[in-house]
């Protein structure tokens, strides 16, 4: 059954910015057919998906103000050394969020300096 959802919106605003459903999957910690059922807006995330999900798509919003829109998923896979080398996607999925956001704080403070 297909229900209005509009956390299926979210999902594929992000993907239009170039976020694999494999990148969605990995920041939420959900299963790849999950991610897809939200895209289908057959399911909606439940409520440590939705989590992860909506800390993904605000440091998304944000990066996109702050970079080039094509180099967004790359900084979300690459080894942050302000992450103690860590992906930004996986930190995410680890619900370190605010260690993420600081970080493009910072990217944000720079790119008005």
């Amino acid at each position: 059954m297909t229900v209005a959802s509009p956390y299926a919106d979210e999902v594929r605003r992000v993907r239009a910015l170039g976020i694999e459903t494999g990148d969605i999957a990995r920041a939420t910690g959900a299963a790849m057919a999950t991610v897809t059922s939200w895209i289908r807006s057959e399911r909606r995330p439940s409520a440590g998906y939705r989590d992860r999900l909506m800390d993904l798509v605000a440091i998304v919003d944000r990066l996109a103000t702050t970079m080039d829109e094509a180099y967004v998923p790359l900084w979300l896979n690459k080894p942050i050394p302000a992450l103690g080398d860590e992906r930004p996607l996986i930190a995410i999925r680890k619900g370190r969020y605010r260690d993420v956001s600081r970080l493009v704080a910072e990217l944000e403070n720079s790119s008005f300096a």
